[in-house]
C-alpha cells in the first residue's frame, strides 16, 4: 500500500511533496546527486552541501597519503532500503549498494587513477569513469550520506499530514558534514510494519539519469571523433555521390565505437584527460536538461482523469464552510492545490512553522525552488527576498483588511524572506485591497500578494484546458500592480 492510502491522507500524488512510495516494492526512482547539485532551494542546497563535505573529504585524505582512512569512509555505508526506490523484484532489498560493494567501489576508484589524473571531483563523476559504478550504486551511495537530511525531511511531511513517528529509533549511519565524520542517532522516525521509512522529495529524483558515461560517449565522444575521422579520412569514412552532383560523407558512430572500445570506461579516462573540454561541454549540456519529473512522469494510475481529478479539487473546496472550525480543513485543502499548481516552483511545504522562539507562526511555509518564472525573477530580478514562500490563509466569513497584512508582514526578514500570499475566502474590492499591499510594499515591509477562492478556481479550469503555469500571468499582474501604485 502506498503511505497515503496507509494513512488515510486522502490525497493524490499531485497534491504530495513527497513520493507517494508503496512501502511494499521498490520503484524505479533515483536520488541524482548531480541533479540536486543544480537545485537553489534551502533543503536541496544544505544536502548537496554534505554530499560534497564527504566526497571532498575522501578525496582530501587521499591526496595526502592516507589511503586507508579514505577507504575506511566507505565501511559505513549500508543497504539504504528505506526510501523504496532501485530496480529490486519483488520487496525492497536495496540492491544497489552495501558495505562490501561501497568499499569495492573505492577500490575501483583507486585502480582507475581518476583521482590522480584529476578527472573525478564530484561523487557523481563516479559514474562517468569508474567501473561497476551506474545510477542506482550513485543514488544509494547519496541516500546513506543524506539520511540525516531525509530523516528530517520525513519529520516534517508525517507533521504536515499528521502521520505518527516512532520515538527513539536508530537513524542509521548518515554524514556529519561539521565533524567529518559517520553519525549514528536515535531520532523519530516513521516505521511502517517494524520497517523504518524515509520520505524523499519528489523534486529531487528522477526516473533516468542523464550523466552516465553512456549519455557522455555516444553524444560528445563519439560525436568528437565522427568529426576527426571525416577530418582525416579514416577507412571508416563513407561516401556517396547524390543526383545534385554532391558528395555525402559520413560515419556512423556505433562502428567507432566498435573499433575504438568507447563505451569502456578506461577508454573514457584517456579520452577525457586528452580532451577535457569535451567534458566540460558534457557536463554544461547535462546541466541543462536536468528538471524534476513533472506529474504526468510521477503518476503511476493509469486511468488517472485529470479534468476529474480538477473539479474534485473545485467541488472540495467549494464545499468547505467558513469559519474557526474548519480552519485546518481549509489550510489542508489548500495546501494540495497549491502543490499541484505551483510544483516544482514552491517545494517542502511546512505547516504551523514557529519563528521567534515560538512567539509567532506561519501557517505555511513553502522553499523557492524555482529557476525561472514568476518565483525565480522575484529575487533575480525584482530584489524580493523570497528564499522561503510565506503563505497565510484564513477561512474568515467576513473579508480580510489591515491586521491580516500586518500579521503577515511580520513573520518577514531579510533571511528567511519579504515574500508572502495571503489566501483567503474572497474580497469584495480586490484592487482597494491591492492598494493596500501597495502601502505595504511601498512602506519596505514586504511584498504580499492576496489569492482568494476564484483564483484558484481559475487556476485549476485553466490548467484543465490544458494551459500551461496559468499561475504566472496572475501572479505577475498582481505584483505589477502593487509595485507600480
Amino acid at each position: 500500500m502506498k503511505i497515503s492510502e496507509i494513512f488515510n491522507i486522502e490525497k493524490t500524488q499531485r497534491e504530495l511533496d513527497f513520493v507517494d512510495i508503496d512501502t511494499d516494492l521498490d520503484i524505479p526512482l533515483f536520488i541524482d546527486p548531480y541533479f540536486l547539485s543544480m537545485r537553489s532551494d534551502p533543503w536541496s542546497l544544505d544536502a548537496h552541501r554534505t554530499v560534497e563535505s564527504f566526497f571532498h573529504y575522501v578525496i582530501d585524505l587521499y591526496d595526502a597519503g592516507r589511503k586507508s582512512d579514505a577507504k575506511s569512509l566507505f565501511q559505513n555505508l549500508s543497504e539504504p532500503n528505506e526510501t523504496c526506490f532501485g530496480v529490486s523484484n519483488g520487496k525492497p532489498r536495496g540492491r544497489g549498494v552495501g558495505t562490501d560493494e561501497a568499499v569495492e567501489i573505492f577500490d575501483n576508484l583507486v585502480s582507475s587513477n581518476a583521482l590522480e589524473h584529476g578527472l573525478v571531483s564530484h561523487l557523481e563523476d563516479l559514474a562517468i569513469f569508474v567501473e561497476n559504478v551506474g545510477k542506482d550504486k550513485i543514488s544509494d551511495l547519496t541516500t546513506n550520506v543524506i539520511r540525516n537530511h531525509l530523516i528530517d525531511y520525513t519529520k516534517t511531511q508525517c507533521e504536515l499530514h499528521g502521520i505518527p513517528l516512532t520515538q527513539n529509533v536508530p537513524t542509521g549511519f548518515f554524514w556529519d558534514a561539521v565533524r567529518k565524520q559517520w553519525n549514528n542517532d536515535y531520532n523519530k522516525m516513521l516505521v511502517i510494519d517494524g520497517k523504518v521509512i524515509l520520505l524523499v522529495p519528489k523534486s529531487i529524483v528522477s526516473y533516468s539519469y542523464r550523466y552516465t558515461h553512456e549519455n557522455y560517449c555516444r553524444h560528445f565522444v563519439l560525436e568528437f571523433l565522427r568529426h576527426e575521422h571525416i577530418r582525416l579520412n579514416s577507412s571508416l569514412v563513407k561516401r556517396r555521390k547524390l543526383k545534385s552532383g554532391k558528395e555525402k560523407v559520413w560515419v556512423i558512430k556505433e562502428e567507432i565505437a566498435k573499433e575504438e572500445g568507447a563505451y569502456q570506461k578506461n577508454y573514457l579516462r584517456d579520452f577525457t584527460r586528452k580532451h577535457p573540454e569535451i567534458f566540460k561541454d558534457f557536463q554544461q549540456s547535462a546541466k541543462k536538461q536536468v528538471k524534476p519529473l513533472s506529474h504526468e512522469q510521477l503518476e503511476s494510475e493509469e486511468d488517472f482523469n485529470l479534468e476529474e481529478f480538477i473539479d474534485l479539487l473545485i467541488s472540495r473546496l467549494q464545499s468547505i464552510k467558513t469559519g474557526r472550525e474548519n480552519a485546518t480543513t481549509y489550510h489542508r485543502h489548500i495546501l494540495g492545490i497549491m502543490e499541484f499548481i505551483f510544483y516544482p516552483n514552491l517545494t517542502r511545504p511546512i505547516m504551523e512553522q514557529d519563528i521567534h522562539d515560538g512567539r509567532k507562526r506561519i501557517d505555511i511555509t513553502f522553499d523557492n525552488s524555482a529557476v525561472k518564472g514568476f518565483f525565480h525573477q522575484l529575487h533575480a530580478s525584482k530584489d524580493i527576498s523570497s528564499q522561503y514562500i510565506f503563505v497565510e490563509c484564513k477561512n474568515y466569513g467576513s473579508e480580510v483588511a489591515n491586521p491580516e497584512l500586518d500579521q503577515i508582514s511580520g513573520r518577514f526578514s531579510p533571511n528567511r524572506g519579504k515574500f508572502g500570499l495571503l489566501v483567503c475566502r474572497t474580497i469584495d474590492d480586490m484592487e482597494r485591497f491591492i492598494a493596500r499591499c501597495a502601502d505595504t510594499y511601498h512602506d519596505s515591509r514586504g511584498t504580499i500578494i492576496p489569492l482568494v477562492d476564484d483564483d484558484f478556481i481559475y487556476m485549476l479550469n485553466e490548467v484543465k484546458k490544458g494551459r500551461e503555469n496559468p499561475e504566472e500571468e496572475l501572479l505577475a499582474d498582481r505584483l505589477r500592480k502593487i509595485i507600480l501604485r
